[in-house]
């Protein structure tokens, strides 16, 4: 396998759930529990316009309403993304994709970007995150995004904007044909629920020249699993309890 520039411990969604997920607060959060890699949410606005949120809809981050994709970029950035979460946090910002890239190349942080595409725009997303993610990282000595999707349409996107930057493939079940897939992505690691795991499939991704990585371990027993099967990282919650040194 290639050498693998990432760290073992990747924060979800900035800091888990300490502070609202995917604002630039969270990413600060997460860096202050001493954590050098994060991983986000993108889609984009009606105008086109990258910016990180999770769900297709707004009501549950923000006090916004309806498909979060329909609305124009100067709408969703009047939103609060930060008071659903807690007072401390009110009136924090929904963030461009680009306002986070910027905010790590400045603090020498690494990045998963998941794609997260309103239905329908499946690889024009991953195309525009991709060139956005290439056009920006530049002129560093950082390892490059790696750009992750449970949607096989935006790994295509990306890998025909972007094909210098890694790739991953999210996947919740082990659906007919995953690993075929992933070859023809030229896929630099499959992310799992960690609970897909096991010591034969994590061989398998090995012998095909990929990693192995989980998402969302906030166990400590199944961190521990995870590490003696081999795997290559974790995405966690729980930034106040695992050491991102570990």
């Amino acid at each position: 396998m290639k050498p693998w520039p990432y760290p073992f411990w990747i924060a979800h969604r900035g800091a888990g759930r300490l502070a609202p997920e995917n604002t630039l607060a969270a990413f600060r959060l997460g860096a202050d529990h001493g954590y050098r890699m994060f991983e986000c949410d993108a889609k984009l606005s009606a105008d086109g316009v990258p910016f990180l949120l999770h769900d297709s809809t707004l009501e549950r981050t923000s006090n916004g309403h309806g498909i979060a994709g329909e609305q124009p970029w100067s709408a969703l950035a009047q939103l609060d993304a930060g008071g659903w979460h807690s007072r401390r946090y009110a009136g924090e910002p929904m963030p461009t994709l680009e306002a986070l890239i910027r905010f790590c190349l400045a603090n020498r942080h690494l990045l998963d970007i998941e794609i997260k595409p309103t239905p329908g725009i499946e690889r024009r997303t991953g195309e525009a995150v991709a060139k956005l993610a290439g056009r920006l990282w530049t002129a560093t000595d950082l390892a490059p995004p790696f750009l992750t999707s449970f949607s096989p349409k935006s790994l295509e996107g990306a890998h025909s904007a972007q094909p210098g930057l890694p790739r991953g493939l999210l996947l919740d079940t082990l659906w007919d044909g995953w690993l075929a897939t992933a070859r023809r992505l030229d896929c630099a690691a499959i992310v799992c629920n960690y609970a897909l795991w096991d010591t034969a499939i994590v061989a398998q991704v090995h012998a095909a020249g990929m990693r192995a990585l989980s998402y969302t371990v906030n166990d400590e027993s199944v961190a521990r699993w995870l590490t003696g099967l081999g795997t290559d990282g974790v995405v966690t919650d729980r930034v106040d309890r695992f050491s991102p040194g570990a």
